[in-house]
């Protein structure tokens, strides 16, 4: 078997959620081109990407979740609806999220729920119904978006930080119980990345110049330069790497 073999991902289902655009959209193209069939969640109809994936030859099924709404057993039944219509489940990659910017003095109690309910409670819980589907067929990979504010404090942003926190712990957690059923967990740590939750810091020209001047790189990232990370963790290539966060910074994390 050649080295590139590892990372050929056909004949596995993968479920990305927040796969509509942005990160969640490129890394669900990256894991169809390397073989894979992809299951979507988002809150938009999903067309774009399933268009895509299609192109590929490659399955697509989406379900429009709104997982602030969603509850334990709503994620079961989605991963359990997955299954019955791709025939399996390999990959999740939990990529939904959501952040709230407002001084910790005034941060609300519905901003910190929300964000907290998105990016730490269904990654959670969406990973256990996973994983419980993944055992049942001899192993999988799971791989959860971390962040920079997964090492550092941020600023105006509580809940984020906490739930990315959150998402690094969990990761470790479950890669503890689960790496003996042949399931990996992972996390990838993006660095600032050109998405929807970042445009207000690149719109405003002081933070913009501060967040620049401190990436050797000296750029934001996009959706692209998480694809072959992905494809890595979602492939054989990573069998023996449990627990890990990897961050895709620029070299923001160095200086």
């Amino acid at each position: 078997m050649s080295v590139l073999d590892l990372f050929d991902l056909s004949g596995k289902v993968a479920l990305v959620t927040g796969v509509d655009r942005g990160l969640g959209q490129g890394m669900a193209l990256a894991l169809a081109e390397a073989g894979a069939d992809v299951a979507g969640i988002g809150i938009s109809d999903g067309e774009d990407t399933g268009k895509r994936v299609r192109q590929m030859g490659r399955r697509y099924f989406y379900q429009r979740i709104d997982l602030i709404q969603a509850s334990t057993a709503d994620l079961q039944t989605a991963v359990t609806t997955i299954v019955t219509e791709m025939g399996r489940l390999d990959i999740l990659v939990n990529n939904a999220g959501v952040i709230r910017r407002t001084p910790a003095l005034d941060f609300s109690e519905s901003d910190w729920d929300d964000v907290m309910q998105i990016n730490l409670k269904a990654v959670f819980f969406l990973s256990q119904a996973a994983a419980r589907a993944m055992s049942a067929s001899g192993g999988g990979k799971v791989i959860s978006i971390a962040s920079m504010l997964s090492y550092q404090g941020g600023i105006t942003v509580p809940s984020y930080t906490a739930s990315k926190h959150g998402v690094m712990g969990i990761t470790r957690a479950l890669a503890n119980e689960l790496a003996g059923q042949n399931i990996n967990v992972n996390a990838i740590a993006p660095g600032y990345m050109a998405t929807d939750n970042t445009a207000a810091l690149r719109a405003d020209e002081q933070r913009n110049t501060a967040i620049l001047g401190r990436i050797p790189a000296g750029r934001w990232g996009t959706p692209d330069d998480l694809q072959g990370v992905v494809v890595f963790l979602a492939s054989a290539a990573s069998n023996y790497l449990n627990g890990a966060t990897i961050p895709v910074d620029g070299g923001w994390l160095a200086r």
